[in-house]
């Protein structure tokens, strides 16, 4: 289960960055932090697998912090969160190492997408040995192979079989949207299985979700093929 240290300088946002991380399958926050000095402490006490980091810290910037974290070879996945909209400060994060960026302000779905892409390319990074599909996927480029429908997605994780993954595709390439207890059943498995198909396959790309509300509760989550 990844780790995350939420760093942020107002209070409010931080709890609210930290209680959305809680609220994510496969994600738990370890810490929170409100200034550089005390986010590289709480990243050598804690080990943190990810970082939400603010630009805009009151003793120095987020980007100093990235910029020291690569310089101590740290390999922490970093995700800048900020307000700033300035190229350069994207391309300083981008040069620095953060794995994404993020422009506040933005709903939960947003982050929550950040977070599941991390993951998934965390998982293939530790699926062995690359071939070109995997490097392109991994790097945002593209191949001839990402032109055909066959075109493979990222590798499952661990716990997940090639047999089952291709069964929960073609139940959503019926072209009805479908919930993990109406793909559980058409597949043959158990709910809680189907949502972590769906899931990571969400995340590499090749299912897309929709919220449906209804009267009360939490809202449910329709799958289809594609984004």
């Amino acid at each position: 289960m990844p780790t995350v240290l939420v760093v942020d300088d107002d209070f409010m946002v931080a709890d609210i960055h930290r209680r959305f991380v809680d609220h994510t399958d496969g994600f738990t926050a370890v810490g929170v932090a409100h200034t550089a000095a005390a986010a590289l402490t709480a990243v050598a006490e804690l080990g943190p697998d990810l970082i939400l980091l603010d630009v805009h810290l009151p003793d120095t910037s987020g980007l100093d912090v990235l910029r020291r974290l690569r310089a101590e070879k740290n390999p922490v996945g970093v995700i800048m969160i900020t307000a700033a909209r300035e190229l350069d400060t994207v391309a300083d994060a981008l040069s620095g190492g953060a794995a994404d960026y993020l422009i506040k302000p933005f709903e939960y779905p947003q982050l929550r997408d950040k977070l599941e892409s991390f993951r998934a390319r965390t998982e293939a990074l530790e699926s062995g040995a690359a071939d070109q599909d995997l490097v392109d996927s991994l790097f945002g480029g593209s191949s001839a192979a990402d032109a055909r429908p066959e075109a493979r997605p990222l590798p499952l994780p661990k716990g997940l079989s090639a047999e089952t993954g291709r069964l929960v595709l073609d139940a959503v390439a019926t072209g009805a949207e479908l919930s993990a207890s109406e793909c559980a059943e058409a597949v043959g498995i158990s709910r809680v299985s189907a949502r972590r198909y769906l899931e990571h396959y969400l995340a590499t790309g090749a299912v897309s979700v929709r919220l449906q509300y209804g009267r009360a509760g939490r809202p449910e989550r329709r799958y289809r093929s594609g984004r």
